[in-house]
């Protein structure tokens, strides 16, 4: 059953669930965070409508740089405004931001540890027609390795609002994952977030298999897990924004009582939030884990849903890899 403490969306399970890319939850997060800081700045290189930071920019049109097509340099700029007591959030398409410019975050962000918030907009194979070259598939695992950077991928519009405003709030180097297509809003105001915690989804006294998403793919995870409680297969579903530090607590309660994992991610399914959850678990309760995401292979052209569907990671592909985990 749905969580109650969770206090997700009454329409979730039907038709009229509202639908946003988690990128416009960081252009209504940015002006909040503006609003409330004046420290807060926004860095863009040439897309300010496909980030949304012209958001940022027809509020604060002295608090935005336009950076133009140099997201190196967007880096080191942003690495040295935080460094004289900016919040910088740089932004751009996750193949650019953090894929064009990973070394200078590496040395300019990471190894400083000044608190610079880099955006990757339009992440995931649902960027759909764009294709390969612009599906950034890599981009988790990348940042999760640099020490001390945070790496936060929100499950909804509403969420990815909150995240911006929270990350703006902390003294240390953040990603944020945000995705270009319109997904369901299954949280609401009132659903709790923190950096660095789960959000238990869907419970049950007995689960079969724990359910770890992280991401808009956890209403598919969500929608999973209700198909298959019909069929009598319980499970619990936790929605894992904070990619790294992950809530360690969660996921070991989680993973004992069910004693299998299946996690799900939009993402290559090696190095990326899967790896992260294996690693872990591996280390503190070995338990059988299926990963769900891209399997060391590129994208392709086609539309979000198609794509989602062709990978395995919607709700019909999450609920066969139940049965064959609970079968194996």
């Amino acid at each position: 059953m749905l969580n109650p403490d969770a206090k997700l969306s009454e329409k979730v399970f039907t038709d009229e669930v509202e639908k946003a890319p988690t990128r416009d939850g960081f252009g209504h997060g940015s002006v909040e965070a503006g609003k409330a800081d004046e420290r807060v700045v926004v860095l863009c290189a040439d897309l300010s409508e496909s980030t949304r930071a012209e958001w940022f920019e027809k509020e604060f049109p002295g608090r935005f740089i336009e950076m133009g097509v140099a997201e190196q340099n967007m880096a080191t700029v942003a690495s040295g405004m935080a460094a004289a007591g900016k919040i910088p959030f740089i932004t751009s398409y996750a193949v650019f931001n953090p894929g064009r410019n990973y070394e200078q975050i590496r040395t300019t962000i990471a190894l400083n540890k000044v608190p610079v918030k880099i955006c990757g907009m339009h992440a995931g194979v649902s960027v759909g027609p764009d294709g390969a070259t612009h599906q950034m598939l890599e981009d988790i695992g990348m940042m999760r390795m640099l020490p001390g950077m945070t790496v936060i991928a929100p499950g909804d519009a509403e969420e990815a609002r909150k995240a911006t405003i929270a990350a703006a709030k902390t003294d240390e180097p953040v990603y944020l994952r945000f995705a270009r297509s319109a997904t369901p809003i299954f949280t609401t105001k009132d659903t709790p977030f923190s950096i660095g915690k789960a959000l238990t989804l869907w419970d049950c006294e007995a689960p079969k298999v724990a359910l770890l998403s992280t991401g808009s793919l956890s209403y598919n995870a969500l929608l999973a897990a209700r198909a298959l409680a019909e069929e009598g297969i319980e499970s619990v579903v936790l929605h894992i924004a904070t990619i790294k530090p992950l809530d360690g607590d969660a996921i070991l309660k989680a993973a004992k009582r069910a004693g299998r994992v299946i996690t799900v991610e939009e993402h290559q399914a090696l190095g990326g939030f899967g790896s992260a959850v294996a690693e872990f678990l591996g280390e503190y309760h070995p338990v059988p884990v299926k990963r769900l995401g891209i399997m060391n292979q590129f994208g392709q052209s086609g539309e979000p849903d198609e794509l989602i569907a062709h990978y395995g990671l919607d709700a019909a592909s999450i609920e066969k890899a139940v049965r064959n985990l609970l079968r194996s």
